[in-house]
């Protein structure tokens, strides 16, 4: 059996409260956005890439994907980008990572894959040790009527979302550093340095 095809969603649709209210997708890194170096890490791992933001559409589509905005009104979280993703990728599975992730794995995609098809599984999340990653996940585009249901019930929360369906936990302790997100200007000015 052939390998379905894979959308990926860069997750930017956020407030960025924790980092003043600023764009963090857009919030230089060695002297590139953070989501330039999460697009490079990712692109080459799907087949179909989307950004997902709320804001500073014209800007994030320079780098040379499709932007999709939530359709679910004042800034819902990373399920709204999920959702979003869900309905605008042409693929039958779909991957996110977020914009603040610079470093994740260049085997991020595979290893997510190789564990949905051998658990049959709704949807593949990262881990890393005891801590789930759930905005790294690759998931069925199926689920997208079940996330709908959710969202519009007024749920928010992504692991009780993930709570409701079949999902497989993928190990990714060799590769820990890797998820470490950018949250505040005092954690950037960090990675700045190292």
């Amino acid at each position: 059996m052939s390998k379905p095809q894979i959308t990926g969603i860069v997750l930017a649709g956020g407030l960025g409260r924790r980092m003043g209210g600023t764009d963090k997708g857009l919030q230089e890194l060695r002297g590139q956005p953070m989501v330039h170096w999460v697009i490079e890490r990712l692109a080459p791992q799907v087949d179909e890439l989307l950004i997902n933001a709320n804001q500073n559409g014209e800007r994030y589509a320079a780098f040379g994907h499709r932007v999709v905005p939530d359709q679910i009104p004042d800034f819902a979280g990373p399920l709204a980008g999920l959702h979003a993703a869900l309905s605008a990728a042409t693929h039958p599975l779909v991957a996110t990572a977020p914009c603040d992730s610079p470093f994740l794995p260049a085997d991020l995609i595979s290893r997510l894959f190789s564990a949905l098809t051998a658990a049959n599984a709704d949807l593949a999340v990262a881990k890393t040790f005891d801590q789930a990653h759930p905005v790294f996940c690759l998931c069925q585009r199926s689920v997208l009527p079940h996330l709908t249901e959710f969202l519009e019930s007024g749920g928010r929360k992504i692991d009780r979302w993930y709570s409701t369906l079949n999902i497989v936990e993928v190990a990714f302790d060799d590769e820990a550093d890797a998820f470490e997100n950018i949250n505040t200007r005092d954690e950037l000015a960090r990675f700045e340095r190292s």
